[in-house]
C-alpha cells in the first residue's frame, strides 16, 4: 500500500496534467473558432475597421467641403443679386 503523501502526490500530478490538456484543447477550439470566424467573415465581403474608419474620415472630409462651397455659392449669388 502507498503512503498516504504518495496518493495525494499522484492525484495533484493527475490534476495537474488534466488542467494542462483542458487548457491546451481549450486554446486550440479557441483558435479554430476564430479562423473559422475571420474566413465567414472574409466570404461575406465585410470591411475591417480600418476601412470603415478611413471612408468615414473621407466622408467626413466632403461633408466640410461641400458646406463650403455652399456657402461661397451663396456669398456669389448675394452679391449677383
Amino acid at each position: 500500500m502507498q503512503p498516504k503523501g504518495k496518493i495525494f502526490d499522484d492525484l495533484s500530478n493527475l490534476m495537474t496534467n488534466a488542467m494542462g490538456v483542458a487548457q491546451g484543447a481549450r486554446d486550440e477550439a479557441n483558435n479554430a473558432m476564430k479562423s473559422m470566424l475571420d474566413r465567414w467573415l472574409a466570404d461575406r465581403d465585410f470591411v475591417t475597421r480600418e476601412e470603415f474608419d478611413a471612408v468615414r474620415t473621407m466622408a467626413q472630409k466632403a461633408r466640410e467641403e461641400n458646406a463650403t462651397l455652399q456657402a461661397r455659392i451663396a456669398a456669389l449669388e448675394a452679391k449677383q443679386g
